[in-house]
């Protein structure tokens, strides 16, 4: 190999050991594990224009295992019935993928991206988008579908935001 060659490797190798390191430096996530006595909770975004399909002033519980993202990371209920302890579901692909490495907005840590079932019993899955933030807390958005010009003709829209702060106890619903 010649001078060049090994210069430019040995650059890439200490590049990419930086970065690593880099990658190591940030929040452990274990700090958003809940147990048995604590949850993230919080209400929803008010405003039709961040909200569809989820009740003004429902509220979301949130049980996360930081530990388990990619396997069996938790689940959410929502104080209007529309989940029920409902689990997270990890998409395998996704980890796999650069959607893994989703980023948007000032302040957050990790988003993670996962489905879930709505208890209207609708065929089709919820995305959820739960971003860990830098301030310990916890957004989580519900995403399914779009407005339909045949509202009828599928499940109903979902979108919503909820805001969590880390609260003692478990969920009241």
């Amino acid at each position: 190999m010649s001078t060049d060659g090994y210069a430019h490797t040995t650059r890439a190798v200490a590049l990419g050991l930086a970065a690593l390191a880099a990658l190591g430096c940030g929040k452990d996530l274990k700090s958003f594990n809940t147990g048995s006595d604590d949850r993230f909770e919080g209400a929803v975004v008010r405003g039709t224009f961040v909200r569809a399909g989820v009740a003004e002033g429902a509220s979301m519980c949130l049980s996360l295992d930081a530990e388990k993202l990619q396997d069996a990371p938790g689940h959410i209920s929502t104080s209007d019935g529309l989940f029920s302890r409902t689990p997270l579901r990890p998409i395998p692909q996704m980890w796999h993928d650069p959607l893994s490495t989703l980023s948007f907005g000032e302040g957050r840590v990790q988003n993670l991206v996962y489905a879930a079932s709505p208890a209207d019993g609708g065929p089709e899955d919820a995305m959820v988008i739960v971003s860990l933030m830098k301030t310990d807390d916890v957004e989580v958005r519900v995403v399914r579908g779009a407005p339909r010009e045949d509202a009828g003709a599928g499940p109903t829209q979902l979108f919503g935001v909820f805001q969590l702060s880390r609260l003692k106890g478990s969920c009241s619903f």
